[in-house]
């Protein structure tokens, strides 16, 4: 079966880290204090991740805990009998049989989600990473979102941790929310409009500062921070 082979990951920091932290321990008192505590951020992205391997990574994790989706992942690959760093193409994913997905610990849902994925590579719904690289954010959520179990959330977390797009908040994220509620001191989860209206104030790095509330609940659930 064919394979798409990359070489040893090659990785870049996300762009403008440093300017975004500045800029947003500028205009935020309280997110300032959370920079100091956490550090430089740490986002790589991934340069030879393909927009299908991305994706469809993206599906086996949707509401599973990292360890048992990185399990599931990898029975996955091992399916086409690939090597390290390899992932099925598009083309042999089609071919599989389904019941050996499912045997690999894909739930039916998923296993439809990342057919579908597969078709809409083919058919061009789904456009290859040059392409994808050229357009606006919104362009590709309306292009990702086509595809059964794909929805916003996800997309948001392609542009963010794969492509590096650095204003994306995602407000629908249970993560960020929660984090957001730590910071700024929330007796109730902030509804994501209330999350959307308070992130202006990032602009133009809310992925930055998005990356910051998912650090910030870890320390308040492990260190019990006060901010």
């Amino acid at each position: 079966m064919p394979t798409s082979k990359k070489p040893a990951a090659a990785q870049m920091r996300f762009p403008n880290a440093l300017k975004a932290e500045r800029h947003l321990a500028k205009v935020d008192k309280k997110l300032a204090r959370l920079i100091t505590e956490v550090g430089r951020v740490k986002i790589k992205i991934d340069l030879e991740d393909s927009v299908f391997e991305s994706l469809a990574g993206s599906i086996v994790y949707q509401q599973l805990h990292g360890k048992a989706a990185a399990t599931i992942l990898a029975r996955f690959v091992k399916l086409f009998g690939l090597s390290e760093g390899e992932f099925p193409t598009p083309e042999a994913v089609l071919q599989m049989d389904e019941l050996a997905m499912r045997g690999a610990g894909l739930s039916q849902a998923k296993m439809r989600s990342i057919l579908d994925l597969a078709a809409k590579c083919l058919d061009g719904t789904i456009p290859d990473l040059a392409r994808v690289r050229e357009m606006p954010d919104p362009a590709i959520i309306e292009a990702f979102t086509q595809v059964k179990g794909i929805g916003v959330w996800t997309t948001h977390m392609f542009l963010i941790f794969t492509l590096g797009r650095p204003d994306i908040l995602p407000t629908g994220d249970y993560g960020v929310r929660r984090g957001f509620g730590a910071v700024y001191g929330k007796k109730k989860m902030p509804t994501p409009k209330e999350l959307e209206k308070f992130g202006e104030l990032w602009k133009p790095f809310r992925s930055i500062g998005s990356w910051y509330m998912w650090r910030a609940l870890e320390i308040e659930r492990y260190r019990k921070i006060k901010f």
